[in-house]
């Protein structure tokens, strides 16, 4: 995907959650789709990661983002109801949400690892994610050519050692995505995934703590896929594990 070409306003007066905004490749895809034209709403954890954001966003000249700050481990059904309620009553719709943030855990044996870790795991790279497209789908409903995306990995579809509870939750992604998309494949809603591949990033080097990071991809260098799944070129995309690399 890294020579899928876009126009500059590909993007242009579509509205798109991002979460997971605040930093790595959540972050890049939050500046890219602002600079072709898309109004972000940035979602995160940590305030002042999406106030960086927000603020280099708007000297990029591009349209005004919003920020959602929101920690999936501790958020309700609740919380992602209201968040929607507050996206339709503040912009009117939503054409787009990519779904990125995740937690690693930790590498370890599969019998060595702890119940609290598993838990916190799958709380955020699964049950929110199933509570949070559950909450946008009915908006993104009433959207023309909308898009949901979620991430996957290398590891969500051939388990690898050591790798536990994150590769089960992106396998259980990989699940969630395919379901969706064939419930919702007569409607305007399409649902992908985008594995990234290896990236440089804040979770890759935890993981990879020895690895040279120059070897890998940059955020930037993946945006294409990113990009190309936000916009009117892959409307007729549904149920697909797009490889960004």
């Amino acid at each position: 995907m890294f020579d899928f070409k876009f126009d500059a306003n590909a993007l242009a007066n579509k509205v798109i959650l991002v979460t997971g905004a605040g930093d790595g490749i959540g972050k890049k895809a939050a500046l890219t789709y602002a600079s072709l034209g898309a109004t972000v709403i940035l979602l995160g954890k940590t305030t002042q990661k999406l106030e960086a954001v927000y603020d280099a966003i708007v000297e990029q000249g591009s349209p005004e983002p919003a920020i959602i700050p929101l920690d999936l481990k501790g958020a309700t059904k609740q919380n992602y109801l209201d968040m929607v309620s507050t996206i339709k009553s503040q912009f009117g719709r939503l054409n787009g949400a990519l779904l990125n943030a995740a937690m690693l855990g930790e590498l370890s044996p599969f019998a060595q690892i702890h119940e609290q870790i598993w838990n916190d795991v799958m709380q955020v790279n699964v049950n929110s994610q199933y509570l949070l497209a559950q909450a946008l789908l009915p908006l993104l409903q009433t959207t023309p050519d909308s898009s949901l995306v979620f991430t996957s990995s290398g590891v969500g579809n051939k388990g690898k050692a050591y790798w536990g509870a994150y590769s089960v939750s992106k396998f259980a992604i990989e699940g969630m995505m395919q379901v969706i998309a064939d419930e919702y494949d007569t409607t305007s809603v399409r649902t992908n995934a985008i594995n990234p591949g290896a990236t440089n990033t804040k979770m890759r080097s935890v993981a990879y703590p020895g690895e040279d990071a120059k070897t890998v991809a940059y955020p930037a260098d993946i945006m294409p896929a990113y990009v190309y799944l936000m916009c009117n070129d892959s409307v007729d995309v549904n149920g697909q594990v797009i490889n960004a690399q």
